[in-house]
């Protein structure tokens, strides 16, 4: 790696051999995961939910489906706010909203705007581009019923990490013909390569010991989230032919994360194709780490900068 990670991060090294689990033993370990993440004890890792915001769950109806939502809102309130729609990481078949309660929280409480985190579904019971109807469905019947949620309908953004910044730039890309305006996207560390090059960044072998973020990991996202059959270029937002068009763009990187060049990839595109796109890249950051503020010192930073590039897009004050 290029330099050594927070001694903390060392901890979740992920050493699990993920290639090598069946489709039921995924399902099984992500459950166990979850349940982890949702625990007390996680809180020490994954950080405390701002006490300015109330934090509850809350569903939505979609065509066939019914999915999930951690809803973040500021406490004392009760006008109409923007809405920021979180997608968390995982790869597509791991991860819940729960563990961006640090940050999301904090957004909603400081920007402030209702923060709305979709657990969308998962791989290998539902792959691409499943997740990624879910999220774009979410932020269209949510925007459709703007008054029953207490919010804005012209001051919308996106925030994703990981593979949930794949859904969060994919959702933006296709909203530019007929789905909701939006005033901003937030990717972190995003995923933006699903195809067959997606393992060969240079990031990706100097970044190899990563503790986070293994290779197994990687692959079996790939595996289990791409079918046989779908072409994986309309999955990656890196591939797409123009990224003209698209909202004002934070990308996030970690200079430890092996997807540290796909996001810088993707912020270059953007720029190339007009949009006005901002690229920052944390050092002594590995993937994940705004999950895990308590062991990567960079996360809060990254936090102020986050706050502070959507509340200058989004919130209704400053769009005079």
């Amino acid at each position: 790696m290029r330099s050594r990670a927070p001694l903390g991060t060392r901890i979740l090294r992920d050493t699990q051999d993920w290639e090598a689990l069946t489709g039921d033993q995924v399902i099984a370990a992500r459950e166990k995961a979850n349940r982890a993440a949702m625990s007390r004890v996680a809180r020490i890792v994954t950080g405390l939910p701002d006490r300015r915001a109330h934090v509850k769950e809350a569903s939505i109806d979609l065509p066939g489906r019914r999915l999930m939502l951690r809803v973040h809102r500021p406490k004392e309130t009760d006008r109409r706010l923007p809405l920021i729609v979180s997608f968390h990481g995982g790869g597509f078949f791991a991860g819940t909203a729960a563990q961006n309660d640090w940050l999301n929280s904090h957004l909603a409480a400081r920007c402030p705007a209702v923060v709305v985190s979709v657990e969308y579904r998962l791989a290998p019971e539902h792959p691409l581009p499943q997740p990624i109807e879910d999220g774009y469905d979410t932020v269209v019947r949510l925007v459709e019923d703007a008054a029953g949620w207490g919010i804005d309908p012209d001051a919308v953004a996106l925030v994703g990490e990981s593979a949930g910044g794949t859904i969060a730039a994919l959702i933006a890309l296709h909203a530019r013909k007929d789905g909701p305006p939006l005033r901003a996207q937030v990717l972190n560390y995003p995923a933006t390569d699903w195809t067959e090059t997606m393992t060969e960044y240079s990031s990706i072998e100097e970044n190899a010991d990563n503790p986070t973020l293994p290779l197994s990991r990687l692959r079996t996202a790939r595996k289990l989230g791409v079918p046989p059959g779908l072409d994986a270029r309309s999955v990656s937002p890196l591939k797409f032919d123009s990224l003209a068009g698209l909202p004002p763009t934070l990308v996030v990187t970690a200079a430890l994360d092996p997807l540290a060049d796909q996001g810088r990839c993707y912020a270059e595109r953007l720029r190339e194709d007009g949009t006005d796109a901002r690229l920052t890249c944390y050092p002594r950051a590995t993937h994940t780490f705004l999950s895990t503020p308590s062991l990567v010192p960079a996360a809060r930073p990254a936090r102020r900068e986050i706050l502070t590039f959507l509340r200058s897009h989004v919130h209704p004050a400053s769009r005079g």
